[in-house]
């Protein structure tokens, strides 16, 4: 099969940081689907994972956790899909990943594909899709639907990239949370109104005065996406009492939460691949959780973030769309179809 991979961690702009190779079709395990991939997502865990470092793979090594295609084959277990049937999903960063013609993954980290979505639309949607739902409604604990009372309010912090584009919907859509969103750029914020924000702030200005001058003294959740170090001390301070901060991106130092105490309010973290990584009993819910979502594409509900597409799916073109990644410059998804 043909497919993108490395065998060194070099930067983008080497032409052997991601090469274009010729490897043996996988196998699936019991629980395992084979699926031919159609469509792949770059994300910001891609350009993360293929950093450089002084380290030598054994064997080639797959990136890509973001695939829409078809099962062409199961494992002797598999319960929940059919061959031909169309899926969405982000994967598992302990395997091979789905810069390939072919993938093998896990069941129960599958969904089905929103069927008014092409490949490309809906290889956009599963990792930040899961990454948000997750966030938002089982580590901060919002609520869904909400119950009838205030309207709780949310500040996202980097609201037009991938996660953000997500966050933003299902905060307005599923939620109904007041949102607030943060971009640094005109083009940014229109993104961020666009999806359902209510308003958006610079987070390279003061982040506490600007939303103080929104007429919110605190908010009930905050969202960070984006530079923990930089943004945390704010989120402590603007959480409401009994409120919820979750991130999605590693500190480079401890996180200061002691001035959270008096206010009883929790910080938590989420990373999507959790579930797939240790295999934990409610392994399943991904599943459940991209059905869903698909329901909610499906009815018009919610909608994808694909912005960018190229074509066809190799090592130049993968290389073009960590690069552009890694300009901090993107908007909403990178897509890549056909190989």
């Amino acid at each position: 099969m043909k497919a993108v991979a490395l065998t060194r961690y070099l930067p983008t702009y080497h032409p052997e940081s991601l090469q274009d190779m010729t490897l043996p079709t996988p196998t699936p395990g019991p629980r395992d689907l084979l699926v031919r991939v159609e469509a792949i997502a770059v994300n910001p865990v891609d350009t993360k994972v293929r950093a450089p470092k002084d380290k030598i793979e054994p064997e080639p090594r797959i990136l890509g956790w973001d695939a829409a295609g078809t099962v062409v084959g199961i494992g002797s277990e598999v319960s929940l899909f059919q061959v031909g049937d169309p899926v969405y999903y982000a994967g598992d960063i302990t395997r091979q990943g789905c810069n390939s013609e072919f993938q093998i993954v896990d069941e129960r980290i599958v969904g089905r594909k929103p069927q008014s979505l092409s490949p490309a639309a809906a290889a956009a949607l599963p990792l930040t899709t899961i990454t948000a739902w997750e966030a938002l409604f089982e580590r901060m604990g919002v609520e869904m639907p909400p119950r009838k009372q205030r309207r709780k309010s949310i500040l996202i912090i980097g609201g037009a990239g991938g996660v953000g584009s997500m966050a933003i919907q299902l905060a307005a859509k599923v939620a109904e949370l007041r949102i607030i969103a943060t971009a640094s750029r005109p083009e940014s914020a229109a993104w961020c109104h666009e999806f359902g924000a209510h308003a958006v702030v610079n987070h390279h200005q003061d982040l506490v005065s600007q939303v103080h001058a929104l007429g919110f003294e605190f908010v009930d959740y905050v969202l960070i996406l984006n530079n923990t170090d930089q943004h945390a001390p704010a989120a402590v301070q603007l959480v409401a009492p009994q409120g919820s901060i979750c991130s999605i991106v590693e500190s480079t130092r401890p996180v200061d939460i002691a001035p959270l105490k008096q206010k009883s309010a929790r910080f938590c973290w989420e990373t999507m691949f959790t579930r797939a990584m240790f295999k934990t009993d409610d392994m399943i819910q991904q599943h459940h959780l991209l059905n869903q979502v698909a329901e909610l594409i499906d009815l018009g509900i919610l909608k994808t973030t694909l912005n960018q597409t190229l074509s066809p799916i190799n090592a130049a073109n993968v290389r073009e769309a960590h690069a552009r990644i890694e300009s901090g410059q993107t908007i909403g998804k990178i897509v890549l179809e056909r190989f």
